[in-house]
């Protein structure tokens, strides 16, 4: 295993599957304005709730962690968007004024 790998998320969504659990991946596929992680940044989460990345340095993470168990649970994947214009982005913590969209999908 490379150095890298050991923050990956990509990498430790794998680790994770190869440990039998349950995994979820999201990826921020768009932005707009002032936005805190570029698109392809990613957040994997696990069947316990566990995660590691980022997709918001740290903005909406819960949001989308709490999507990613439905996501794990039910297959079904997801496109979220949060925005400053959003009640729900506000409530979350989103108010850098950008707009993000984030997939998210179960893996393995």
């Amino acid at each position: 295993m490379e150095t890298n790998d050991v923050f990956d998320p990509l990498a430790i969504a794998e680790r994770w599957m190869d440990d039998g659990r349950m995994v979820a991946l999201a990826t921020v596929i768009e932005t707009w304005g002032s936005a805190p992680r570029p698109v392809g940044s990613h957040l994997v989460i696990d069947g316990a709730g566990n995660f590691h990345g980022s997709v918001s340095g740290g903005c909406v993470e819960g949001a989308v962690i709490g999507e990613a168990m439905e996501v794990i649970a039910d297959g079904e994947p997801r496109l979220l968007e949060f925005g400053v214009a959003d009640e729900t982005a506000w409530r979350v913590g989103l108010s850098c004024g950008g707009r993000i969209r984030v997939y998210v999908e179960r893996v393995g």
